[in-house]
């Protein structure tokens, strides 16, 4: 079932939106959260509760993801937050919500929220990009088109899946550093394992109003297709992806699994904690531009629990950064993920690769965390990791403002299994 833990995350001035069933509910439907309170919402909408509220199909919450209601204008959706808001604040709890549609958070399971046709991951933070080239290639020097364009891969959509899933150790193909060496030859190359298992800490966009092919966007306009925010862990398998990304891109090493969290925090939520990203170091083309440099001031964090799933003492932060201090911004990741004609659609996921910092305590995975694997890093139980081991739980979370006050996202968790070897 769903923890308790995050309930100072869900005020009145959040409202946030997932798919939740029950006992009660047995069917996945819309849900909210106010504290530890889920709200089923089309339990409210056939009480009356959003007769108000204008273009808002009958039985939209009745579907077991959001999709539907995500893709209807903004207007629409700010109306249904705001009939929440006015609900709970009328006596300052749930009381005055519907009998039987608020359940305690313990009582539900978190489903996927959205039906997701398209994953992609970029690569916005200059940290990390920066990082990571020192360590694999010596060369801290970003990719040639880091400055110009959001960089990104496309992820498989089919393994994408929502917070307290477990993520099975990957079956692939690299190069065996353990291996006798053999003069004058690479290691050889075996299928098994992966012995690199890492995470990545990262901020995705869920696609909401679509945009149908060849209809360009710019970066201004760019909010008006996003639903709104999760966090997203980008597991990855290091050893396999080294490997198999001469020339192309990452495949079976980042596509064995990727964790979101299961509460879409809206972009009205995040609006007081608006601010400006970094300035573009070079010239960019029209519909990248946004004077505004629009981002958020949320701040994330990683936690590495070995081999304990409860979230008890043995949690370590592994690190914490700061979405504002990505180069790239979710405006330009839509606005370059629709400039070659493609289309955006309801429930399609644009990720911003690691959010990293400067500094040791900021950094997003365990390659940097750890020097690709050459400098171990001590856990609170005494044990050191490498990469991950079977067993280790890992963390994430998101809070924007403070901790206790702000508008926070919940956890993102997700347990590392074993391979199964047949």
């Amino acid at each position: 079932m769903a923890s308790p833990e995050y309930a100072h995350h869900f005020s009145d001035r959040n409202v946030p939106f997932g798919i939740a069933s029950s006992k009660k509910h047995p069917e996945p439907r819309a849900v909210t959260r106010l504290g530890n309170s889920v709200i089923f919402l089309h339990d409210c909408l056939t009480s009356g509760l959003f007769a108000g509220v204008s273009g808002l199909p009958g039985e939209v919450f009745a579907n077991d993801t959001l999709n539907q209601f995500a893709a209807l204008p903004k207007s629409v959706q700010r109306s249904v937050r705001q009939e929440i808001q006015n609900q709970y604040r009328k006596r300052g709890d749930v009381s005055s919500f519907p009998p039987g549609s608020v359940e305690d958070i313990t009582e539900v399971q978190m489903h996927m929220p959205v039906s997701v046709g398209d994953f992609a991951d970029f690569s916005c933070s200059l940290a990390h990009v920066k990082n990571a080239g020192r360590i694999i290639i010596n060369d801290a020097r970003p990719p040639p088109a880091f400055f110009n364009m959001p960089i990104a891969y496309q992820g498989r959509a089919s393994s994408v899946v929502v917070s307290s899933t477990d993520v099975e150790r990957p079956m692939g193909q690299y190069r065996d550093k353990t291996a006798p060496a053999v003069a004058n030859e690479p290691p050889p190359v075996v299928f098994g394992p992966s012995r690199a298992v890492d995470y990545e800490l990262e901020f995705a966009a869920i696609v909401g109003k679509p945009l149908p092919m060849r209809q360009r966007l710019n970066a201004v306009d760019a909010d008006e297709h996003i639903f709104g925010f999760v966090i997203l862990n980008d597991w990855s398998a290091r050893d396999i992806q080294g490997f198999e990304m001469t020339p192309l891109g990452p495949f079976n090493g980042k596509n064995f699994g990727t964790t979101i969290s299961p509460w879409v925090v809206t972009l009205d939520a995040l609006e007081p904690f608006q601010t400006a990203g970094p300035p573009p170091a070079v010239a960019i083309p029209p519909h990248l531009q946004d004077p505004s440099l629009r981002t958020y001031a949320v701040r994330m964090q990683v936690e590495i629990l070995a081999g304990n799933d409860d979230g008890g003492s043995e949690a370590t932060v592994a690190g914490t950064s700061w979405v504002q201090d990505m180069y790239w911004s979710a405006r330009q990741m839509l606005a370059h993920a629709a400039s070659a004609g493609s289309a955006l659609r309801t429930g399609d996921i644009m990720a911003t690769g690691t959010v990293s910092g400067d500094g040791e305590d900021a950094r997003g995975c365990m390659l940097e965390l750890t020097e690709g694997g050459t400098r171990p890093f001590r856990l609170r139980d005494g044990s050191e990791r490498r990469f991950l081991e079977d067993g280790d739980v890992v963390r994430m979370t998101a809070v924007a403002g403070g901790e206790q006050s702000g508008v926070g996202f919940g956890e993102c968790v997700g347990r590392l299994v074993a391979s199964r070897l047949s």
